[in-house]
């Protein structure tokens, strides 16, 4: 089976290999820098919001160089980018900040992970686009 021409098995490894450098990148951070019980989980944060800039930069240099190879779009996006940043870790540490009635911290990081999740992708988003006019120009 191909997609474009391009055997569907190395995009398949690209994101199997992304994704699992994502995840132990942050699981290492973690260990690095662990969040502490009933605060608001400062290194998940950093993550997703790194994250979320770097993605919103690549994607938006991939669509100004649609030629890039699919398979390193998918490696680098949904595998290791993917796995890097995820909500469902945000939605874990909201439910465990609840279940202990600490309202205004999730409160707080939910708030923060939206407003500073979103910034990053618009910085991320003008950052590419900086990058790419000088790049394709």
């Amino acid at each position: 089976m191909t997609r474009g021409g391009i055997p569907e098995w190395r995009a398949w490894l690209a994101v199997a290999v992304g994704g699992l450098l994502g995840t132990e990148l942050r699981y290492g951070l973690g260990l690095a820098f662990p969040d502490h019980t009933g605060a608001v989980p400062w290194t998940t944060l950093g993550i997703n919001v790194a994250g979320s800039f770097v993605l919103a930069t690549l994607t938006t240099l991939w669509i100004a160089r649609p030629h890039t190879a699919f398979w390193l779009r998918a490696g680098l996006g949904p595998g290791l980018l993917g796995s890097f940043t995820t909500f469902s870790a945000v939605i874990f540490s909201i439910d465990q900040l609840a279940r202990t009635e600490d309202h205004p911290v999730w409160l707080a990081y939910l708030g923060l992970s939206l407003l500073l999740g979103l910034g990053a992708a618009a910085a991320g988003w003008r950052t590419g686009r900086v990058v790419a006019d000088r790049v394709v120009s």
